[in-house]
C-alpha cells in the first residue's frame, strides 16, 4: 500500500467519502482501538502492590505523615473574604471529623491569634500557614501546611508525634482559650480568649453553625513543649540510631492510652494517642485523604497512627514476638477495633495493619503502594496469599 492508499484508507475512516465505506471503516478503526486498549491492559497493569519489605523506616514526624490532597485552597480577594473563606475550609474540615462547632470556633481563635486567619508563608523561625505550624517540628513540609484544609486537619487531629484538639482530653468542656493552647504550646495563651466574639461574628458571616452537634474523641496527652506554633522545642531533626529508625516519642506510664480489653483480659496502654484518637487518625489519613510516601512502611504507619515516631522495630513480624505472649491472640479473627492485626507474607518482615471494626482494616499498599486505605481484613489473604497470624493490643514495647 502506497502513501496515497494509506491517505485514502485514514479518509475513509473519518468519514470523508461514502457513507457506507465511512461505516465499514470506522467500525474496523473501532475494533482496532479496542482491541489496542485491551492489549495495553494486560501488557502494561496498574502499579502492584505488595508487602515484600514491610519495614518500620523513618520518622513519623517526616513527610510520610502527610495527609491532604496535593494543592492548597488558596483563599483571594480582600483580607475579610479570604478569612472567611478559611473559616469555611476550617469548618469543612471539622464536620468531616464529625467535629461539634466548638471545635471550629476553638480552631478559628487559634488561626486568628497565630495569622489574623491568613495563610502566611512566613512566621517566627519556621512556621507558616493559617496555625503557623512548624515542619521542623513534624507538622509537615512548608507546602503541606501551606495547605488551609491540611493545616486544620493537623490541628484537629494531631500530625506524627504533636497533640491536636481531638488528643486533649474533655477539650469540650475546657474554657475555649484553654483548649486552643494545650494544642499549640503558645507563649502567650492569654491572647486567644480575645478572639471569642470576633469569631462568633465571623463565623455568622460565613455561614458556620458553631451551635453545631458532633463527636468528641480522644485523652490527655500533653501537646511538645513550644513557644508558639505548635513546635516542640529547639531540636528541628530527630536523630536516627544505627538501624535507621528514629528514636519513638516519650509516651511512658504518662501516656494517653487508656485501656484495652479482649473481653477477658484488660491491659493499660501508654501511648501517646488513645484508641479513639487512633482509630479517628487513621480514618481522616486514608484514602483520598493518603499521601503516597507509605510505601513498605506498615509497621512505621501503627506506630504513627498511636502517635509515636517509630515502632522501634524493624519488621512487623518481629513486633508480633515483641509483643508479650500473653497478649497475642494467634489466628484469633475477632480483634476488638484499634487492634494490630499481623500476616505472614512469607517474606521476613511480614505485614501489620490497624483493625477499625466491622472487618475493615486501615493499610498501606494494599490497594495503591504508598497509599493508605481502608479494606476488608481478608484481602491480605486473598490479593497477597498472606497467612493470618493473629492479633495484639496496640502496644508498642520498643516505643515507650
Amino acid at each position: 500500500m502506497d502513501g496515497k492508499d494509506v491517505a485514502h484508507t485514514a479518509l475513509k475512516a473519518t468519514g470523508l467519502v461514502k457513507k457506507g465505506l465511512q461505516l465499514k471503516f470506522s467500525a474496523i478503526a473501532l475494533a482496532v482501538f479496542v482491541i489496542g486498549l485491551m492489549l495495553l491492559g494486560l501488557l502494561v497493569p496498574a502499579g502492584g502492590a505488595s508487602a515484600a519489605s514491610c519495614t518500620d523506616a523513618g520518622a513519623g514526624t517526616d513527610d510520610s505523615s502527610a495527609v491532604s490532597p496535593a494543592g492548597g485552597d488558596h483563599a483571594s480577594g480582600s483580607l475579610h473574604k479570604k478569612q472567611i473563606s478559611y473559616a469555611k475550609t476550617i469548618d469543612s474540615v471539622a464536620v468531616k471529623l464529625k467535629l461539634p462547632g466548638r471545635a471550629t470556633l476553638i480552631a478559628l481563635m487559634t488561626a486568628m491569634q497565630e495569622s489574623t486567619l491568613q495563610n502566611l508563608d512566613h512566621g517566627d523561625r519556621d512556621s507558616v500557614g493559617l496555625f503557623q505550624q512548624r515542619p521542623g517540628m513534624g507538622w509537615g513540609t512548608k507546602a503541606q501546611i501551606m495547605d488551609p484544609a491540611y493545616a486544620a486537619q493537623s490541628f484537629f487531629a494531631g500530625r506524627g508525634s504533636n497533640s491536636g484538639l481531638m488528643d486533649i482530653a474533655n477539650w469540650q468542656k475546657l474554657p475555649l482559650a484553654t483548649a486552643a493552647q494545650k494544642v499549640q504550646g503558645s507563649a502567650h495563651p492569654e491572647l486567644y480568649a480575645g478572639h471569642e466574639t470576633p469569631m462568633r461574628k465571623l463565623a455568622k458571616e460565613a455561614g458556620v453553625n458553631l451551635n453545631r452537634a458532633g463527636k468528641s474523641s480522644g485523652s490527655d496527652k500533653k501537646a511538645p513543649a513550644a513557644n508558639e506554633g505548635g513546635g516542640g522545642g529547639d531540636t528541628s531533626h530527630s536523630k536516627k540510631n544505627a538501624c535507621g529508625v528514629a528514636p519513638p516519642s516519650k509516651g511512658g506510664s504518662g501516656g494517653a492510652g487508656g485501656t484495652f480489653s479482649d473481653g477477658k483480659q484488660t491491659w493499660t496502654l501508654h501511648n501517646p494517642r488513645s484508641v479513639a484518637a487512633a482509630i479517628a487518625w487513621a480514618k481522616a489519613h486514608a484514602g483520598r485523604n493518603s499521601t503516597k510516601n507509605w510505601e513498605q512502611r506498615c509497621l512505621a504507619y501503627t506506630a504513627i497512627v498511636y502517635g509515636w515516631h517509630a515502632s522501634g522495630v524493624n519488621y512487623a513480624r518481629d513486633h508480633y514476638t515483641t509483643v508479650p505472649k500473653s497478649m497475642r491472640h494467634d489466628k484469633d479473627r475477632k480483634p476488638p477495633p484499634g487492634a494490630l492485626m499481623y500476616w505472614d507474607t512469607h517474606h521476613p518482615a511480614g505485614h501489620i495493619a490497624v483493625y477499625l471494626g466491622h472487618n475493615k482494616v486501615a493499610s498501606n499498599d494494599i490497594l495503591r503502594p504508598g497509599y493508605i486505605d481502608i479494606v476488608d481484613a481478608d484481602q491480605f489473604e486473598t490479593k497477597w496469599n498472606a497467612t493470618y497470624m493473629g492479633w495484639t493490643p496496640p502496644v508498642f514495647p520498643k516505643a515507650s
